[in-house]
């Protein structure tokens, strides 16, 4: 399997988040001191304590992408490691953050690191457990799992517009998601959702299993590749 990625645009995110998250800590001890130590100026206690809260949320978005070891873009790599050779997985470097291209088709891949139990219920995807952090955290600013479902059409839809623009648009292959789950303490229990959601360490035998039903011809391999950076 070939590897594809922006190092210089991870690096640069990396310490945007790096930078971000200790500006905000220094813009909250400035809105602490003030809301203690001058009362008087209360408003721009509160206008401080709301900016490095957002500037936080900012940096946590960044730095669980690009600054996290391993990065998710590396634990990708490592679920999908040994796959056929003229398959392709391409980080930040595609219209999807992660697209794997390959005989097996085309697949949009979404990680999450969360721990604890992953549900679908009632049109909502869920986490629930993960300790007395994961609960911490999120109710601080660290992100959840939103709406998957959404995120990957867009996805979906991004990579289909840009193949369209050098390729037939009739021509163009069906474009697959999977929800990737890297934390070891995930455990999903998401049958009826609308999207398939995995385990990374299933990542590599799910795919391989779902090439069996369908496989992508090598003429149309070619073509799509064509539309995509070579290096």
């Amino acid at each position: 399997m070939r590897i594809i990625k922006d190092e210089a645009l991870i690096k640069r995110n990396g310490r945007i988040g790096q930078w971000t998250s200790l500006a905000a800590l220094a813009v909250l001890g400035i809105g602490m001191y003030l809301s203690f130590q001058r009362p008087d100026l209360f408003a721009y206690s509160i206008g401080a304590l709301l900016l490095g809260f957002t500037m936080t949320q900012v940096g946590m978005y960044f730095s669980n992408r690009f600054g996290r070891s391993p990065r998710p873009d590396e634990k990708l790599d490592a679920g999908l490691k040994g796959l056929p050779g003229d398959a392709t997985l391409y980080h930040y470097a595609a219209p999807s953050s992660h697209l794997l291209v390959g005989p097996m088709g085309i697949w949009v891949l979404l990680p999450y690191h969360q721990r604890g139990v992953v549900s679908y219920d009632r049109n909502r995807w869920r986490v629930r457990g993960g300790g007395f952090m994961q609960t911490y955290m999120t109710i601080f600013g660290q992100e959840g799992l939103g709406r998957p479902d959404a995120e990957a059409e867009t996805q979906i839809q991004s990579v289909k517009k840009h193949l369209a623009k050098c390729m037939d648009e009739a021509s163009v292959p069906p474009i697959q998601a999977v929800l990737v789950f890297t934390n070891d303490q995930a455990e999903i229990q998401a049958d009826g959702a609308p999207l398939p959601a995995v385990h990374l360490k299933k990542l590599k035998d799910y795919i391989r299993q779902r090439s069996k039903e369908t496989t992508l011809p090598s003429l149309a391999l070619q073509q799509v590749k064509a539309c995509l950076p070579q290096d």
